[in-house]
């Protein structure tokens, strides 16, 4: 989120989430909002949810949704490791080496890899923390899914998060809170801090398109059961806050609270005195 200060950078990149995760946690925590919602979905005669039984819906929207951020952590990894190759080639020691490459065009991606090392381990740690973050959430919460409880024809008791939640020890075998193929989705936020670094003109495109696809993802599984609406907006908001903390340590805020070359360029045209003809 762009902002001119620091204390605007942090009330709008820490407080406008912690925010919404008060209007999450009273709107949707507190009340049966996320039940009568999935109750609509649910077919209560057959007791299932017949998106969950749609062969090819599965596979769109779990299986192949998938590609995107898998494909874009391997990439990171594979720039991060590419990165260090460069300066132990070192052309002018090596020159037929550094010839080769050039020849088979491998020199112009190993120094870009290199020149952009902090950007690949960025994502490439943004990406680890973010599902660090989610699977220990998951595992000391212990929430079942809707479609495992008794209220959907599973065996399993429905309990909120806050009733399980344990931080020192495992609460349970239940992996459904936040939302864990939302958050795959969410992670894709981490390319939004990097086009801030460079105040990349577009960078808002890239975090409004991040947060649509944690939504698609997460929004998918709701139909099928296994995610309260909810889950999806709680995955959201910690992997927000585990992508800028990341964020943080990786670029500073100075870097990141810069206005976008867009806009700097429209304010040096603005502040340049117009000269006759």
């Amino acid at each position: 989120m762009q902002t001119a200060s620091p204390s605007r950078f942090y009330w709008a990149n820490f407080g406008i989430p912690l925010a919404c995760a008060a209007v999450v946690f009273l709107m949707f925590d507190m009340t049966k909002i996320d039940i009568a919602f999935s109750n609509l979905l649910f077919d209560p005669v057959a007791q299932i949810f017949p998106l969950d039984k749609v062969h090819f819906f599965e596979k769109l929207t779990h299986k192949w949704a998938r590609i995107i951020p898998n494909w874009t952590a391997e990439i990171a990894l594979i720039g991060a490791i590419l990165s260090f190759v460069w300066p132990l080639v070192n052309p002018q020691k090596h020159p037929r080496l550094g010839g080769f490459l050039e020849r088979c065009k491998a020199a112009p991606v190993l120094r870009f890899t290199h020149a952009h090392r902090r950007d690949f381990l960025f994502v490439v740690f943004a990406f680890a923390i973010c599902t660090g973050v989610i699977h220990f959430l998951k595992a000391h919460t212990s929430v079942y899914c809707p479609i495992e409880t008794t209220l959907y024809g599973g065996k399993l008791a429905h309990v909120e998060w806050y009733n399980n939640f344990q931080l020192f020890r495992e609460a349970g075998d239940g992996r459904c809170w936040p939302g864990g193929h939302a958050s795959g989705g969410f992670t894709m936020l981490a390319l939004y801090f990097v086009a801030r670094r460079y105040r990349w003109r577009f960078s808002k495109a890239v975090m409004w398109g991040s947060l649509l696809l944690g939504f698609i993802y997460g929004t998918a599984r709701v139909l099928q059961g296994w995610h309260y609406m909810s889950h999806t907006f709680w995955a959201g908001i910690f992997v927000w806050l585990a992508c800028l903390l990341t964020a943080l340590a990786f670029y500073g805020r100075v870097r990141l609270e810069k206005p976008v070359l867009q806009k700097l360029e429209r304010a040096e045209q603005v502040a340049q005195p117009q000269v006759a003809g």
